[in-house]
Parts: structure tokens; C-alpha cells; sequence
């Protein structure tokens, strides 16, 4: 089946076929073959220049002049340089043959040559809009852009688009996402200033937050101490001291020092890893747009999430150990779908802030969780996070579940707030885990034979997969069956009334009604 030619356009979220960047062969692929050719030409260096000047050999016959003087050179030759052309006309034909389109309602990209690939994702399952631009892409003025779709291996990537280009179609895809119509599109050519390097140079060196989009400033200010504080007082730093002390008793005890060298691909690894958590984490930006929380990180190569509103199932406010010591939080959260973008540790990009105090908390908390503004709500949070447990408002564990949760069964609890269910607990390991209601798909309650020996239960709120597990053990088994019934039907009522998932449509009822006429 033959397609059309998509047309040049200038406005991509038109419902017509168009085509990617045209660096996109040369950054997905032939850069290597650049690669390649250029190590050829270096190796061809010494035998070029003593075949136009003379010179002497060195006595061993390398193999490049060997290939010079045999009688099938020039055979060789055309065998490579065709196998090159068939290459470049490979990636070609490639980049011709992959085009997307963005209509009312879904994303579709075709690709391929001899087997062809056409994935299509719905709009009204979008779960936010990922855009990348590593280092050489942002030289080239490129970027990837990655639509979130909820299900299993439901993404749509676009790799590559201009960067330029790639801003305004999240900007349109969120816009038809959100129950509204497309802008409408400008097809006049926007200015740039200083030519291609001045372009380049302006792209390199802007703020990761759009001004047209996002407030100029983060919520959330990193440091440069707290990102390396954190790093240092991390679970991976402990691991990594006890691996490296249990190397060195080794060492003396048995005299090999083999020891020392198999540690060394887990310290480049360890290397890495900090490398990249620390850039990560550098440059990390989060504020509220119209179209939800951008999240943006990254030095060299940068990278932004849009979250929509309604696509947060879960969020986990957490304090590791040695953490403790200066006040720092982390907050993760459960989304319907899996990003190919990883962050500093090799995992799916749920990481919403890597590090803050308790303010920069409740200022991420206010993004993700807008319902939980009244006081009552901003209070019962506030507890959740620090309060040691007893009479705070919480459902917290009786004293007899202490065999069970030795530290924590004064602070084990859970409580119900405007739109979500608060699970707490930990003492040590302190977590607050928070489930908009109506993201909750259902609930469960379970007790084993040592929970019925000791009257006490254990109750589950089931959202999508992901680092968040919102479950809660040893509380009281007739606080549990109180928990399972009426966060059940909360959760009806909520989901009921729930309209995040258009979330502008309110706007374009709003310009869709005529003006009442003046008196």
C-alpha cells in the first residue's frame, strides 16, 4: 500500500502526515558510520602522505599498506564505499518512510522499509509528554519527544524533532488532551537572531522552563551542597563504603589481590551513577503550567516531563535513614504508563523531587495534589510527614500490633482527607504514601493467623504498577473493616464526579457561549 507525500506544513497537530527532522538519520545512526569513516581516513593518513611525498617504511608491513599494494585493492575499495552508499541510502529511505500525524483524537506513527510498524495512542490516555534532548541532538537543534500512554508499551516516540517544534506540538497534543481545539496555527517564519550558531548558542544556554508555559522561577531551588549531601548520605554511598571495607579485610586476610580488581567495574559503575545523579539533579526544575506540573533536569543533555492533571494514581513522600539528620524528603509517583527515559540510576523517570525540606515538600504536594488546599487537608499532611504518631488525627495501630511493628506502631496509620487516603508509617524509615480517590481502583483487607491471634488487619489500596506500594499492616482489624468500607464508597463518589481528564474543558465552554447581550 502506497501513502502520499506528507505535505509541507508548518503547523504539525493538523491531522496531516508529516515527516521528522532530517538530521534524525544522522542522530540515530549515522553518526556512527561518521564514526567509522573517520577512523578509516585516520588509518589511511600515513600511507596517503607517503604515497604523494615518498618516505620510508618501519620495516613491518602494516596491514593498511599491505591493502595499498594488493592487486584487489581497488575491488575492496568499491565494496566498501558501495556498502557505505547503501547505507546512507538505508537511513534515507528510512527517514522518508517515517511519518507521524496528531488529528482530535490519537497519535499515529508509521515507520519502517521491508516491515512496516504503524502505532497509534489515544489522547484521552495520555498520561503526560516527555521531551529529551541529549547533548549532540542539541547541537543539531534537535529533540526527542515522547507522548506517555497509559497501558503496556503504549508510548509514541518521535525521534527526532526540531526543538523548536517539539515545544509547540506538546503544546497542541496537551491542548486537544484537554477537551479544547488546536490553536490555531501562525505560518509566519519566527525570527532568530544571530543565524544558525546564535540559534544554537540561545537553544544551549536557555532555562529549562518555558516563560510562555511555566513561571520564570521553580518552585523548588536545588543547591549545589544539598544535591552533593544527598548523594553522600544516600543508601548507595553506605553500600558502596561497606563493599569497598569488605574488599580491603578480604585483601589482608587472604593476601590475593584480586579483590581490588574486581571491584573496579562497580566503582566506574558507582562513578557513573553519581555523575549522573548529580547533573540530574543540578539543573532540576518543577512548576505548574496550565497543563499541568513540568519537571525539567539535566546539564548537558536535558530533559522535560508534563504531567496532566488526573495522571498522578499515587504519590510517596519518603526519608531515608541518614537523611534524618537534615531534613530532606523524597517524593515519587505512580503513573499509567512507562517512560524509556530513565533517571540517574538507571529506573523510570517517578522521581518528582530528589531531594527537599519539609517546605519544598508541601510546595511539590500543592502541584501534584491541588484538591489538598484547605487547611484541615495542608495540616493532616504536615502530620503525616513528622508527627510521631498518638493523638494526631490519624488511625493509628494499637498498642498490641508493638510484636509486629517494633519502632512504628505508634505512627502506623492511616487517615482520610477531602479527596485522598493518607497511609503512613515508618519510624525509622519514615513514608507518607497518598492516593487521590479518584485514582483508586479498588481496596482491599487481609489478616493472616497471627493478625487474627492478635485482632488486627491489613488493608491494600490498589492503584496502577510502580515504585508505590499504598498498603498498610497491623492496625486494628475493626479500623480495617471501617477503612475498606468507606474508602470504597469515597472512592465511588469521587471518581463519579472526577473531570481532571478533560481538563480545559470548562474553558471552551466558556468561549463557546455567546456574550449575553447589553440592555
Amino acid at each position: 500500500m502506497s501513502h502520499a507525500a506528507p505535505p509541507a506544513v508548518t503547523h504539525l497537530a493538523n491531522g496531516e502526515w508529516h515527516r521528522l527532522h532530517p538530521a534524525t538519520p544522522l542522530l540515530k545512526g549515522g553518526i556512527a558510520l561518521v564514526a567509522i569513516i573517520g577512523f578509516g581516513v585516520y588509518n589511511l593518513r600515513d600511507a596517503f602522505i607517503e604515497t604523494l611525498f615518498g618516505g620510508g617504511g618501519s620495516g613491518d608491513e602494516d596491514p593498511v599498506s599491505w591493502l595499498l599494494g594488493h592487486t584487489a585493492f581497488w575491488v575492496i575499495a568499491l565494496a566498501v564505499l558501495g556498502f557505505l552508499l547503501l547505507l546512507v541510502a538505508g537511513f534515507y529511505v528510512s527517514w522518508r518512510m517515517h511519518t507521524f500525524r496528531i488529528t482530535d483524537e490519537v497519535v499515529e506513527v508509521r515507520s519502517g522499509i521491508l516491515f512496516r510498524t504503524h502505532r497509534k495512542g489515544r489522547l484521552d490516555r495520555i498520561q503526560g509528554i516527555n521531551i529529551a534532548r541529549p547533548f549532540i541532538a542539541r547541537l543539531f537543534g534537535a529533540a526527542k519527544l515522547e507522548v506517555n500512554v497509559a497501558g503496556q508499551d503504549a508510548n509514541v516516540q518521535l525521534d527526532y524533532l526540531g526543538s523548536a517544534a517539539a515545544d509547540d506540538l506538546r503544546r497542541e497534543i496537551l491542548r486537544l488532551a484537554s477537551g479544547t481545539q488546536a490553536a490555531a496555527a501562525s505560518t509566519e517564519p519566527t525570527a532568530s537572531g544571530g543565524g544558525v550558531v546564535g540559534q544554537r548558542v540561545a537553544e544551549l544556554l536557555a532555562p529549562e522552563l518555558d516563560p510562555h508555559e511555566a513561571p520564570l522561577e521553580s518552585v523548588v531551588t536545588m543547591n549545589l551542597g544539598r544535591v552533593i549531601g544527598s548523594l553522600l548520605l544516600s543508601g548507595f554511598t553506605v553500600a558502596v563504603i561497606g563493599v569497598v571495607v569488605a574488599v580491603i579485610v578480604s585483601t589482608n586476610l587472604t593476601g590475593e589481590a584480586w579483590f581490588l580488581f574486581a571491584i573496579v567495574p562497580g566503582l566506574i559503575g558507582g562513578a557513573s551513577y553519581y555523575w549522573t545523579r548529580f547533573t540530574r539533579s543540578l539543573r532540576y526544575t518543577i512548576a505548574g503550567t496550565p497543563d499541568g506540573i513540568r519537571i525539567g533536569y539535566g546539564l548537558l543533555s536535558t530533559s522535560n516531563d508534563t504531567l496532566p492533571p488526573g495522571r498522578i494514581h499515587s504519590v510517596q513522600v519518603s526519608q531515608p535513614l541518614l537523611w534524618r539528620i537534615t531534613g530532606w524528603w523524597e517524593i515519587k509517583v505512580n503513573r499509567a504508563t512507562k517512560s524509556t527515559t530513565t533517571d540517574g540510576s538507571g529506573q523510570r523517570n517517578t522521581t518528582i523531587l530528589p531531594v527537599g525540606d519539609r517546605g519544598d515538600v508541601m510546595r511539590v504536594l500543592a502541584l501534584v495534589l491541588p484538591g489538598l488546599s484547605t487547611d484541615d487537608a495542608l495540616e493532616m499532611l504536615q502530620r503525616g510527614i513528622e508527627s510521631k504518631g498518638g493523638d494526631d488525627g490519624f488511625t493509628n495501630s494499637p498498642r498490641r500490633a508493638a510484636p509486629i511493628r517494633w519502632f512504628s506502631w505508634r505512627r502506623n496509620g492511616f487517615a482520610l482527607v477531602d479527596d485522598a487516603v493518607l497511609l503512613r508509617k515508618g519510624a525509622i524509615w519514615r513514608e507518607l504514601v497518598i492516593v487521590p480517590l479518584a485514582r483508586l481502583q479498588s481496596v482491599a483487607i487481609d489478616d493472616g493467623p497471627i493478625y487474627r491471634r492478635l485482632r488486627l488487619g491489613a488493608v491494600k489500596v490498589h492503584t496502577v504498577a510502580g515504585p508505590i506500594t499504598p498498603s498498610l499492616g497491623a492496625i486494628d482489624r475493626a479500623d480495617a473493616e471501617s477503612f475498606f468500607e468507606t474508602v470504597a464508597a469515597a472512592a465511588v463518589r469521587s471518581g463519579s464526579s472526577d473531570t481532571s481528564h478533560h481538563w480545559r474543558a470548562h474553558e471552551a465552554a466558556t468561549l463557546s457561549t455567546p456574550p449575553e447581550p447589553t440592555q
